[in-house]
């Protein structure tokens, strides 16, 4: 037996699609429509079988969800033997889903609080419920899969922009690789080139050096030969000059005749294979290439490789060059490095200019601001430029030496013995020549000089310790600052003796430092 109030009134057995009429009553659809069509073939109105009020039209009738889906549950209940989930029915079609009961009432969750946010059954909603914003379960569950519908859509679309994204970024890492490759290629293709020709060329060039000495050489040995068998003739001669002087008067008169000095041809003693003017143009580009490497190079490279954010180390250490020549060693890092080849100078007096003041046993020049000091003429000294070289000179070996200078108007470097000294203007001056080699100091630039051609450096020109490095075999001079700085470098081929040069402005002192 159905409970009385979850049975129909007129079949007298459980709710089958309750629908509820316009007067509170509620019966199967079924049996209402077939009740009301039964009654209309008799000219009877609708109306309602308990309480008999009558419709003025047939109602719609519409399903009664509530009382549907309790009716459909405590129907199920009964045979579940105590379980908590029974199997919700649409009409007389069971659902796949199970229906959830309340864990309190043992009721079915059929509305969802949407100010608590979750699922409730009759009593909960009246309960506990009865104040808030409530809707049917089915009715929250259609929104919810708009809205899981409307989120699918843009996860889709989500997943299309990445894949899509993942076959870009796949086309470009295979594009990257392909360009990584191609310059690794391309970069080791290019050093292997320069180091093919710079190979061929000094075999080459070591080939033709070779070959210069081997003849300079023979004809050397012809001459010395030669030479030689002259000098046996003249010993023969002296012999027979000496034989002749013992004999009787008249006979040594009659035998002087005979003798006579023999003449002979001037031999040259010159043994210079005249190389340095046939190969000026190797040197000239060796030397301009060993400045690209030394500084240019590796200072893109560091650059490139992240290592000049504060400073390239170039610039904090001192290096002559990437790859020094077998006779120039690689010189140890930092001050403790460079003073393994610091070497003790003294000016020379000789060469000093009238308007420059020596003391301190020749290590400190002073320019004069009262004029001219009376000086004796000499040769090697400069006339008209405010000049003085050092008396020390360098033919081989790395040296080391430093300079205060009182304030920046100054012209420090090296210089070949030629250089001019009697002349007016410029060409007299360190660096100004292409026997010469200078830095200039002054208040605003620092700038390299040699030949008359002047190259910025960059930098702050406040230096009032300037440390130099020469290697001689290497062909460097490399300038550095505060704190061993690297300032420049100098790259050429030196071919002379070597003289340190200073050009002092007026006012301005400068001391060899000899520590």
């Amino acid at each position: 037996m159905e409970p009385q109030n979850l049975s129909c009134a007129i079949c007298l057995d459980r709710f089958r699609i309750p629908a509820t009429i316009p007067c509170g009553h509620t019966f199967c659809q079924d049996c209402i429509t077939e009740h009301w069509d039964t009654k209309s073939k008799a000219d009877i109105g609708p109306h309602c079988p308990i309480c008999n009020e009558e419709f003025p039209t047939r109602p719609i009738l519409k399903r009664n969800v509530s009382l549907s889906v309790l009716s459909e549950a405590t129907a199920n209940s009964a045979g579940a033997s105590g379980r908590d989930t029974v199997p919700l029915m649409k009409g007389d079609v069971a659902r796949s889903m199970p229906l959830v009961l309340c864990d309190r009432h043992k009721k079915p969750l059929v509305y969802y609080c949407q100010k608590d946010n979750m699922c409730v059954c009759y009593e909960c909603a009246i309960s506990e419920c009865n104040n808030h914003e409530k809707v049917l379960v089915e009715t929250e569950k259609e929104n919810r899969e708009l809205l899981l519908r409307r989120k699918s859509v843009e996860v889709g679309r989500c997943m299309e922009e990445t894949e899509r994204s993942i076959a870009e970024l796949t086309e470009n890492i295979a594009k990257a690789q392909v360009t990584w490759q191609q310059t690794s290629h391309w970069v080791n293709a290019k050093f292997s080139m320069l180091l093919k020709v710079l190979a061929e060329k000094q075999e080459s060039t070591e080939n033709f050096i070779e070959q210069e000495k081997h003849a300079s050489l023979a004809q050397a040995n012809a001459r010395l030969e030669e030479l030689r068998e002259r000098a046996k003739q003249l010993r023969e001669r002296q012999v027979q000059i000496a034989a002749t002087r013992i004999l009787p008067d008249t006979q040594l008169i009659q035998e002087s005749r005979l003798v006579e000095v023999p003449r002979m041809k001037d031999i040259p003693v010159d043994v210079s294979p005249n190389l340095q003017e046939r190969l000026s143009g190797v040197t000239d580009v060796l030397s301009r290439i060993s400045k690209l490497v030394s500084e240019d190079l590796v200072k893109a490279v560091s650059t490139a490789v992240g290592q000049d954010k504060q400073g390239s180390p170039q610039d904090k250490r001192p290096v002559l060059a990437v790859v020094p020549s077998p006779a120039a060693p690689c010189h140890p890092a930092g001050k403790k490095g460079l003073s393994e080849y610091r070497c003790t100078l003294t000016f020379d007096p000789r060469t000093a200019n009238a308007h420059l003041l020596l003391s301190q046993e020749n290590r400190r020049a002073e320019h004069l601001t009262s004029g001219p000091r009376p000086v004796t003429a000499h040769h090697a000294r400069f006339d008209h430029t405010w000049q003085v070289l050092c008396f020390q000179g360098f033919r081989h070996g790395q040296h080391y030496w430093e300079v205060e200078v009182s304030k920046p108007w100054a012209y420090l470097g090296v210089t070949y013995e030629g250089i001019p000294r009697k002349e007016k203007g410029k060409r007299c001056m360190v660096g100004m020549n292409d026997l010469s080699w200078s830095l200039q100091l002054d208040e605003r630039q620092l700038s390299a000089w040699h030949n008359g051609r002047r190259e910025m450096v960059a930098g702050h020109s406040n230096h009032s310790r300037i440390g130099m490095l020469l290697d001689y075999e290497a062909g460097t001079l490399t300038y550095y600052g505060h704190g061993q700085a690297r300032l420049h470098a100098f790259h050429c081929a030196f071919t002379q003796e070597l003289f340190p040069a200073c050009w002092i402005g007026e006012g301005v002192s400068i001391t060899l430092c000899s520590t």
